[in-house]
């Protein structure tokens, strides 16, 4: 059995220090096979929260992969949020969207931010067509039979939570990517898990949506997801600091 921890949204600058010790804790004891961060791994994107995420994120002692999300594009120097957006990432740059391929299922990266967008709030999902055939091309590049899990920050389509991602194009590419044969697509953003299915032709595709590990919780404790993959199938849970787990 494979076992990932899903995690997104930590937030460090408003990160919930014991939830932060919590999760490493969890890691640390369980040795999962891989950790998945489906961004805003920072609040204000500067350089003293990339130090911070850094040495949280190589102290976990586990392969990871870690996607961008909004908070980690600079929002108040627009030279560097257009010019070097990822400038402060040198410290992670071996994390960040990098594909993993473990025993029965692999972990492709989708990028669904934007320096800029025509529309006022820039924080929501937008899904070029330069990202998507970049993360079709690794999807076809897996060899058969095995799972295929999509990691992104933005939800594709909304799962039913408070806070909406409203991610253009997100619904053109959730398609395309089931298609494709992906299984399952991981995002953060919203603040809350969920699990919802969408059908796509003949096949159906799971949305996971990870909690915080922030101070900015909505309407759930602080978590993070763990799913179990045996075979040709998986299974996820929330679990909860101080509560224990839900399946989703």
């Amino acid at each position: 059995m494979t076992r990932l921890f899903h995690v997104s949204d930590v937030h460090f600058g408003r990160e919930d220090r014991a939830a932060v010790d919590w999760f490493a804790a969890r890691v640390r004891e369980e040795q999962p096979d891989a950790v998945i961060v489906t961004g805003d791994l920072t609040m204000q994107a500067r350089a003293s929260e990339f130090s911070a995420a850094a040495q949280w994120l190589k102290g976990l002692g586990r392969p990871v992969t870690l996607e961008v999300g909004n908070h980690d594009l600079p929002w108040f120097n627009l030279w560097a949020r257009f010019v070097t957006p990822y400038k402060r990432y040198h410290a992670l740059e071996r994390m960040i969207e990098r594909p993993l391929d473990m025993k029965g299922v692999a972990i492709v990266p989708l990028k669904t931010t934007a320096r800029f967008q025509w529309r006022l709030n820039w924080s929501k999902g937008y899904v070029s067509s330069r990202a998507l055939r970049t993360s079709l091309a690794l999807v076809e590049a897996v060899p058969p039979g095995g799972l295929v899990f999509v990691a992104c920050h933005h939800p594709l389509v909304e799962g039913g939570t408070q806070m909406t991602s409203e991610t253009h194009c997100g619904a053109q590419a959730l398609d395309a990517l089931g298609r494709a044969g992906v299984d399952a697509v991981l995002t953060g953003h919203v603040h809350d898990p969920f699990d919802v299915e969408r059908r796509i032709g003949e096949r159906t595709v799971r949305l996971i949506g990870a909690g915080t590990l922030s101070e900015r919780v909505r309407a759930r404790p602080p978590s993070f997801n763990e799913l179990s993959i045996e075979g040709a199938g998986f299974s996820t849970r929330a679990r909860f600091m101080g509560e224990g787990s839900v399946p989703l």
